[in-house]
């Protein structure tokens, strides 16, 4: 139970902080202030992001087992450092005025599915689950994490940024990165 427990606070960390600032995040908020509609958009992002966070965590145990151990462990070490250097470049807002007019169910959860295709929270989800070898717990905790960082971006929008700094975040998720690195090194 307590392993479990890890693994669920450990991908909830990792993506929370990563979500902060995140390309994704800033969908919320354009989202939000176009449809006016917050229950509809954040269960759009909800079904997107298990969707999403489901077919990477597959992806990332998929490779756990296609690769050695040893292996494994230099490449998730690597790939953390490099999620540490990519966290610290800013993502810039994307026009939704291109997306489809479904309401704003549909298009929250189709841009938002999409947009995570290749994202970092999506690239941590499949590194996590090739690190913890679970499918479902991984998705359980970054899901937790995607529902809890861009609900108040839905709900609260731009006040939420002007108490917190982004830089600060960024640097933050940064470090844990490293920390994980360091982590999976020792291990």
């Amino acid at each position: 139970m307590l392993l479990q427990l890890k693994i669920i606070f450990n991908s909830f960390l990792l993506v929370a902080f990563t979500e902060m600032g995140d390309k994704t995040q800033l969908l919320a908020f354009i989202l939000a202030s176009k449809f006016k509609k917050p229950w509809h958009i954040l269960a759009g992002i909800f079904v997107a992001t298990i969707l999403n966070h489901l077919l990477a965590a597959s992806f990332g145990v998929w490779v756990s087992n296609a690769v050695s151990p040893q292996t494994l462990k230099w490449i998730l070490a690597s790939i953390f450092v490099v999620f540490a250097v990519w966290i610290l470049i800013p993502d810039k807002e994307e026009d939704i005025d291109k997306a489809p007019r479904w309401g704003a169910f549909m298009t929250s959860a189709v841009t938002f599915f999409l947009a995570e295709m290749g994202d970092k929270t999506q690239l941590a989800t499949v590194t996590l689950a090739a690190k913890y070898h679970d499918l479902i717990l991984v998705t359980v905790g970054t899901t937790i994490a995607m529902m809890v960082t861009d609900g108040p971006a839905v709900f609260f929008g731009d006040k939420m940024t002007k108490k917190i700094p982004m830089k600060w975040i960024h640097i933050a998720a940064a470090l844990l990165y490293i920390a994980f690195a360091i982590g999976i090194l020792i291990h």
